[in-house]
């Protein structure tokens, strides 16, 4: 009896371990087999522009989503999440670093003479002045040096089946497969987490409108010439409404009755009218009457702790190509240093850089307060810091525009009277 009871425990547990193994696999193939079937889902919209079925094929063949990168939305995870990126994560003074400015800037001006025909060609046919051309690639890939590691295909997919901005990345995803269709190698399609590629960094959707052959060699290569990925750079901004020999900004000192509440685009006048509330240029000759009749708007990247700047067109069009003050403010001034001009005025002053969920969660009650806030995405960008300082002018508060636990717990208490 005692054997048979044995034979039988043995059988069962044998058993047991044949159906847990066979489970076991079902387990895990669920996400698995839902990321091929929205990969699937990519084949009509890839057809309509012109993917051939093989490409496509071996465009996916292996690839599995990477759910380390940032810009998820996984259940579990915090919905605000901005790791890894340092426009957002950073406080303007250590974004806009002096060293590092002035060790890329010291970088560009040999860069400049060394590419000096290409540059002054495609600034010809653009109107995009050299120094920030040379800017956005000293800001991106610091002249070429630094190699996004990631593939582009893997990361455009994990963002188009499970990013925060889905509509976004699958038309870039469906870009990039035109891209391999046109004869793009697959080893050239490294980017960063965000998909962005070759030596000036941009989208596939912008390669697809903007990329030229610029040194007449009859291909395009943005990963190896430095002539085509200068010229499709050039080419973006002059896309996106660059004018034509005019400067990005001008770093301004204020009046003392004025304030940060002043800040971002909708604010936006003549500079003579700045001037005419006690804006002044902070270094350099007075405004010209043509500079004087421009349309600027205040941005302060750090509210009223550090440097306060006029932001002109050429401005907006920088922060069209990546969608940062900060990041639009380390072009303009790299390309100044490059030029031959120096270091902010104004110093930045101590201050903390608030969490993110700090942010998210003032940008969320003040627009239950009836504040005009059009993200809460935990992001510091120039309309939540205006409606910060809006904020704090209206309830007696230091105006300062900065976000903080001490400026949420009033309005957190304002928000439950």
């Amino acid at each position: 009896m005692l054997l048979r009871r044995r034979y039988f425990e043995i059988l069962s547990a044998a058993f047991l371990a044949v159906a847990m193994n066979f489970a076991a696999p079902a387990v895990h193939a669920k996400p698995a087999d839902e990321f091929r079937a929205f990969i699937e889902t990519l084949w009509p919209d890839a057809k309509s522009a012109g993917v051939s079925r093989q490409t496509f094929d071996a465009a996916f063949a292996g690839v599995e989503p990477d759910l380390t990168i940032p810009d998820l939305d996984i259940p579990g995870r915090p919905k605000v999440d901005n790791s890894g990126q340092a426009e957002f994560t950073k406080t303007a003074a250590d974004y806009l670093s002096k060293a590092y400015l002035e060790k890329l800037a010291v970088q560009g001006r040999k860069f400049l003479d060394e590419h000096k025909a290409d540059l002054e060609r495609i600034e010809k046919m653009t109107g995009v002045d050299r120094y920030t051309l040379v800017a956005i690639w000293g800001r991106e890939t610091a002249y070429g040096s630094y190699h996004p590691p990631n593939d582009a295909i893997r990361m455009l997919a994990t963002l188009a089946y499970t990013g925060k901005r889905k509509d976004k990345f699958r038309e870039e995803l469906i870009a990039a497969l035109v891209m391999l269709q046109q004869g793009v190698p697959r080893s050239d399609m490294k980017s960063s987490w965000a998909g962005a590629l070759g030596l000036t960094q941009a989208m596939p959707t912008e390669y697809l409108k903007y990329a030229i052959d610029g040194d007449g060699d009859g291909k395009v290569d943005i990963w190896r010439s430095v002539a085509d990925a200068l010229a499709f750079t050039a080419r973006q901004l002059e896309g996106k409404g660059w004018v034509r020999g005019a400067r990005w900004g001008y770093e301004v000192i204020a009046p003392p009755k004025a304030d940060c509440s002043l800040e971002g685009p909708p604010d936006a006048r003549p500079i003579g009218d700045w001037v005419a509330m006690g804006f002044r240029k902070a270094k350099g000759a007075p405004f010209s009457k043509a500079q004087l009749a421009d349309d600027a708007y205040l941005m302060m990247p750090a509210g009223a702790y550090g440097p306060a700047f006029l932001a002109a067109q050429n401005f907006r069009v920088i922060r069209l190509y990546n969608t940062s003050d900060l990041y639009a403010l380390f072009v303009g001034n790299l390309g100044d240093r490059i030029r031959g001009e120096g270091d902010f005025v104004a110093p930045w002053q101590s201050f903390a850089q608030p969490k993110t969920q700090t942010v998210h969660n003032l940008q969320a009650k003040l627009k239950v307060l009836g504040y005009p806030m059009d993200k809460t995405d935990g992001k510091i960008g120039s309309n939540t810091r205006k409606q910060i300082g809006l904020y704090q002018k209206a309830n007696g508060l230091k105006i300062d525009c900065w976000p903080s636990d001490g400026v949420l717990a009033h309005a957190n208490s304002q928000a439950t009277r």
